[in-house]
């Protein structure tokens, strides 16, 4: 197996530099780490997620949600409530200021989006978004099966 050609790093690699050259918006500009990014991005338009939906749509673990809501919390980004239907959880909600350092961001990250895939035509852009969708669900199934 030749690692450069191999699908899992070759994925993971794109990941990152992507990945990468976004957070260069928001970390430089803004002082927000990637985790803290991906909790406010998840929160905005919504009312109040519990932390198990945060670890699910940001793709983090429970650890590094509850340093970046910590983080967030410290900077009166957002604001956590205990769930009153679970004792033991919490609903997390972006502030005023964590939803207008949103809106300032927003933008920004869409120009870069936008500046990656202008790489691509039309046609490629829908073939690339169809692709993803088809690796994912297949991935997803390998996952349930063990």
């Amino acid at each position: 197996m030749e690692l450069n050609t191999f699908f899992p790093y070759r994925l993971a690699r794109l990941a990152e530099v992507v990945s990468q050259a976004t957070a260069q918006v928001y970390s430089e500009r803004f002082g927000l780490m990637r985790d803290e990014w991906r909790i406010v991005a998840a929160l905005a338009g919504q009312t109040a997620m519990k932390t198990t939906r945060l670890m699910e749509s940001s793709t983090l673990d429970k650890m590094r949600v509850s340093r970046a809501i910590a983080r967030l919390e410290e900077n009166g980004l957002i604001a956590r409530t205990p769930d009153p239907e679970d004792g033991r959880a919490w609903l997390v909600a972006l502030q005023p200021a964590g939803m207008a350092l949103y809106k300032k961001i927003e933008p920004m990250v869409q120009a870069r989006e936008e500046f990656l895939l202008a790489a691509l035509s039309e046609s490629e852009r829908v073939a690339f978004n169809a692709a993803m969708d088809k690796v994912y669900s297949r991935a997803e199934q390998l996952v349930r099966q063990g």
